[in-house]
């Protein structure tokens, strides 16, 4: 099939890339020019494992890039939206970039004399497709969603750092339509793929995504509570989440306990919802709960530190991992975001250090020290605080000895501080 891709980052470059490499012509379309060139210069826009290799294999035979909306979509039979949909300021979804898509999408589709379908593959709050997509498309086209044109929706389920692996090995794959028709069409680009598609109507596709993320977030904030209980009590969580994890009704994944989640989907995902169910007449307390104690988690870093070397005005403190997680430089909603904020206002001397995100955070934080290696980092330090679950830092030993105070605070378990040769003074934050 020929598809066209409206975005190139983490959702839209990496579904390019992967329908290619299942047999697909594909097109991408961005407005930012130097992403458009990186694309066909074979290079990848973003960090993400695996997918460079795609691209330099497909580029130039069965992908290209283009700013021009109008070729890419007389040239395509399905156009996949795999925009950004952040939250605003009130934490409800911005549509504004999904707007200017459909517009441009409907534009096309109006020109074209054969069936096109439009799938929605940004992530979107239930009815979005229904009130906001289809009209626009209708509006702009001048054509009728269902007779002239198809629609569906494509919810991802990818991991940042493992979307490439996610993408061509899925635990599901979701396919809502507007029409029998469309969700047809868009379960058969799959074929190659070994799982199941399931076929369901169009807000059902929307509210599995963010069911599916608002549960994953919920069992890390669960976690979080209860290592802040255990905490106050000297149980070590990880003993005892272990052992919950073992249970095949709950499962061992994403109970983690820590210094909460980020990334671009579980924080604003969970917010959307929340007002979402506002809007509708539903207070929904136990994601408000989700939210609440995950923004108050990172700061319980600060506590730790502040117990063992009082005021950090003035003093050294470094912070290891600005990334969200580990395998990218994705610093939204990242963890260390509030911590070194707060840390700035206390009047501390942060010096931080991430194997890929640094420069990513310089965009935030241009007052603070950026160091190029953990060693540096710590030197002189009064405090250490562990942010990201970099394997590098699993093994941090001699590093240590450099530092003016070994106080090592690890908000993501990742030492064990017994099998250090250098003796320091440990914390974890719910452990």
């Amino acid at each position: 099939m020929k598809i066209s891709v409206v975005g190139t980052g983490y959702v839209g470059s990496v579904t390019a890339a992967c329908f290619a490499e299942l047999g697909h012509e594909v097109i991408c379309i961005d407005i930012d020019e130097e992403k458009v060139q990186k694309i066909n210069d074979g290079i990848s826009p973003i960090h993400e494992n695996g997918l460079g290799e795609l691209l330099r294999k497909h580029t130039g035979r069965s992908l290209y890039a283009t700013t021009d909306y109008q070729h890419a979509i007389m040239n395509s039979d399905i156009s996949f939206i795999c925009v950004g949909t952040p939250c605003d300021e009130d934490g409800k979804i911005d549509l504004t970039v999904l707007k200017k898509s459909c517009k441009s999408l409907g534009s096309g589709i109006g020109k074209k004399d054969r069936y096109h379908v439009a799938v929605v593959k940004s992530t979107v709050v239930p009815m979005t497709t229904e009130n906001v997509v289809i009209p626009l498309l209708e509006k702009y086209s001048g054509k009728q969603a269902g007779k002239d044109f198809g629609v569906a929706m494509n919810p991802e389920f990818l991991r940042e750092g493992m979307a490439v692996y996610d993408f061509m090995h899925p635990d599901k794959i979701v396919v809502g339509a507007h029409d029998q028709r469309s969700g047809s069409i868009v379960s058969d680009l799959y074929k190659g793929i070994e799982c199941e598609v399931t076929r369901t109507n169009l807000r059902t596709a929307e509210m599995i995504k963010y069911a599916n993320n608002s549960f994953l977030a919920t069992k890390i904030s669960f976690s979080n509570e209860i290592g802040n209980i255990c905490k106050k009590m000297g149980i070590d969580c990880y003993d005892v989440m272990r052992e919950v994890g073992k249970d095949f009704r709950i499962s061992p994944h994403f109970l983690n306990s820590g210094a909460g989640f980020g990334g671009s989907c579980f924080p604003k995902d969970v917010q959307a919802l929340v007002n979402r169910s506002m809007e509708i007449g539903y207070e929904p307390s136990l994601l408000r709960s989700v939210i609440e104690l995950n923004d108050r988690q990172p700061l319980k870093m600060i506590e730790l530190l502040e117990k063992k070397i009082g005021d950090p005005a003035n003093k050294r403190i470094a912070v290891l991992g600005l990334a969200f997680k580990n395998g990218t430089d994705d610093i939204r909603e990242s963890r260390s975001i509030p911590v070194i904020d707060c840390l700035i206002r206390k009047g501390a001397h942060v010096v931080a250090y991430d194997p890929m995100a640094s420069d990513n955070m310089k965009r935030l934080f241009d007052n603070i020290e950026y160091a190029s290696s953990a060693a540096r980092a710590l030197e002189n330090a009064h405090a250490c605080l562990l942010m990201t679950e970099w394997d590098e830092f699993r093994n941090l030993d001699s590093e240590l000895a450099g530092m003016h105070r070994r106080l090592v605070i690890d908000g993501r378990h990742l030492i064990d501080p017994h099998s250090i040769e250098n003796e320091i003074e440990y914390e974890g934050i719910c452990w």
